[in-house]
């Protein structure tokens, strides 16, 4: 399985990272991005991509991939509407429709997030909604990923300090969490795992909350 990963120096894209090259049936892992992850790995290449809302200069590297994981994404905190939709819908939509062009029919699996609405009243819920509908309309076999809380495991790590210090905090206590509130947490991993499983087998639902990325 020939895999194209966004976002893979994210936290939840370290995570996906991981799983992918730990996956055997992975074979291939084209990581496209701004900056290097720093990872060396047979099965990985990485590609420095600029301009996240035009990729004709790279098109021909999806051509003949089987699954594309979205993991590229940030808070809405402190961004004006205008800003979140540039990262949030522009460059996922421009990434989703080179990638259907190149490889139409394949597996698109989006890092969405609980609550998100299309008719919400949360800027950023509107945001994401759309931005589900939009790929849902496209040639692909799109599968919406809405996690709620995620606990980073084996190392992968927050950009942001201050998320860095809850997740520090919280982490011995997630145990604990995850048997109280199975339905609303999950982690990087078991993201990772459910995206390549999606990928390898689809999935009767095409909008995934944490209960049902915990099942896979």
């Amino acid at each position: 399985m020939k895999v194209v990963l966004f976002g893979a120096t994210g936290m939840i894209g370290q995570g996906v990272l991981r799983e992918c090259l730990l996956d055997p049936e992975v074979t291939s892992v084209l990581a496209v991005g701004r900056a290097s992850t720093g990872r060396r790995h047979e099965k990985l290449r990485e590609i420095r991509h600029g301009d996240f809302t035009d990729f004709t200069a790279i098109a021909d590297e999806f051509a003949g991939r089987d699954a594309c994981f979205f993991c590229l994404g940030v808070s809405s905190v402190g961004m004006s509407e205008a800003e979140y939709r540039r990262v949030t819908y522009d460059f996922t939509v421009a990434a989703a429709r080179t990638f259907a062009e190149q490889s139409p029919g394949a597996v698109f699996v989006y890092v969405s997030g609980q609550g998100t609405d299309s008719a919400g009243r949360s800027m950023w819920a509107r945001v994401k909604g759309e931005t589900e509908n939009a790929l849902l309309g496209l040639p692909l076999r799109a599968f919406l990923l809405r996690p709620g809380y995620i606990q980073p495991t084996h190392g992968a790590r927050s950009k942001t300090t201050l998320y860095r210090l809850a997740y520090a905090v919280i982490g011995p206590f997630f145990p604990v969490l995850s048997r109280v509130f199975p339905r609303q947490v999950t982690t990087t991993d078991r993201l990772g795992r459910a995206m390549i499983s999606i990928a390898r087998n689809g999935s009767p639902k095409r909008v995934l909350e944490t209960a049902d990325i915990n099942a896979l």
